[in-house]
């Protein structure tokens, strides 16, 4: 009576362990292998439990959830790797890609990037890229620097009239953006009124010579007079 019943009993463990091997079989390749990298994984609802350094991506499909094994986070997702498990977590409804919950690299459409947020209008004091979906905050000037020398054709002399310029340095409000953001510069009509250093004895010399040679010429021109007999 004893070894009947040890039999039967041997007989259900193998066809339930059969079954079992069967549903493990299917579940690895009907399901286009979801199990890849798992530790616990089932036919219903995918991986459970992952491979260490592996993420478990569970994605819904209605009322049902699926679970996954990845490298990598796909894109929408950021990886938040804990004790037990590490996780793929959804990024926000207005982020196409995230670094964390808090913090999104990229904005979905209508939405654009400042500071980590996906905004529907940039805020004031920012300027909007369309080509980039991202706020750049506005230039931020300066005060005026003082007035440079006052120049003629690179000279501080020689001249009646001049200009003189100054300049004003222009930044980006955030430090952490791309500088876009030009000097600006302003001129203004100044008067030098004074000549070169050894100009003036020159002009000097310049006019006496002049004077001299007028004043042989006129000698010349004049007629000659005949003394008296």
């Amino acid at each position: 009576m004893r070894a009947p019943l040890c039999l039967l009993l041997l007989v259900a463990h193998t066809v339930d362990m059969l079954a079992l091997h069967r549903r493990k079989k299917q579940v690895g390749t009907g399901l286009e292998g979801n199990c890849t990298g798992c530790v616990i994984c089932s036919e219903e609802n995918g991986c459970s439990t992952c491979q260490q350094r592996l993420f478990l991506l569970i994605r819904r499909e209605g009322i049902r959830q699926y679970g996954k094994c990845v490298h990598d986070c796909p894109l929408g997702f950021f990886g938040i790797r804990g004790q037990e498990v590490n996780r793929c977590k959804k990024c926000g409804a207005t982020c196409d890609s995230c670094f964390s919950q808090d913090f999104c690299m990229r904005c979905k459409r209508r939405f654009f990037l400042h500071k980590g947020k996906c905004l529907p209008t940039c805020p004031p004091g920012t300027l909007t890229k369309q080509s980039s979906r991202e706020c750049q905050e506005e230039c931020k000037l300066g005060p005026w620097g003082s007035w440079g020398p006052c120049m003629h054709d690179g000279k501080t002399c020689g001249a009646t009239w001049g200009l003189e310029i100054r300049v004003r340095e222009a930044g980006l409000a955030g430090q952490e953006e791309e500088a876009t953001c030009q000097v600006q510069s302003e001129s203004r009509k100044c008067s030098i009124q004074r000549p070169c250093p050894g100009e003036r004895n020159v002009r000097q010399k310049k006019g006496r010579k002049d004077r001299r040679q007028r004043k042989d010429r006129q000698l010349e021109r004049r007629p000659h007079q005949p003394g008296l007999q």
